[in-house]
């Protein structure tokens, strides 16, 4: 009985730390930089009620990268930049068909190995940049916790927790 009070408990406290504002936590990361929350989950099987969709947007990453997102917009919107979202979470069967269609990143191409993208974590997201853009973004996408990460990919930008 007391494991099932004992995971009662840790539910409860899931909730509640998911519930909380994404800018007033601190994410338990696993050696690869993921959220342990996240990482039960596995890369490209991210559940509906992790994810949280950016702004007015169809496209959507985990809630704490999606808020910090679209505040990410709104700021460059209110600076006179205009910042568009093409890419966002990659189920795993997404990222197959993406390797089908664009080739393996370590080959040329330009997806990630399925199970490895942070796409499927939903913690990276492509971005429709102008060079005005991209230039708000390399001078301010680290207040709101992204990093460009991916030297052919300008467009790609990667959520760090806790930056």
């Amino acid at each position: 009985m007391s494991g099932t009070t004992s995971f009662a408990s840790e539910l409860q406290g899931a909730i509640a730390a998911q519930n909380a504002p994404a800018a007033n936590k601190t994410y338990k990361l696993n050696g690869k930089g993921i959220p342990q929350d996240l990482a039960a989950y596995g890369n490209g099987k991210i559940p509906a009620s992790a994810l949280e969709q950016v702004g007015g947007t169809r496209h959507k990453l985990w809630a704490p990268a999606a808020q910090k997102l679209t505040r990410l917009i709104a700021d460059a919107k209110r600076d006179g930049v205009t910042i568009g979202i093409t890419d966002s979470y990659r189920p795993y069967a997404e990222q197959v068909d993406l390797v089908r269609r664009k080739g393996l990143y370590s080959q040329g191409g330009l997806a990630a190995r399925p199970g490895t993208s942070e796409h499927g974590w939903g913690m990276a997201t492509d971005l429709d940049l102008n060079s005005e853009a991209l230039s708000w973004m390399r001078k301010n996408a680290g207040r709101y916790g992204f990093v460009e990460n991916v030297k052919r990919e300008s467009w790609h930008w990667a959520f760090r927790p806790n930056t």
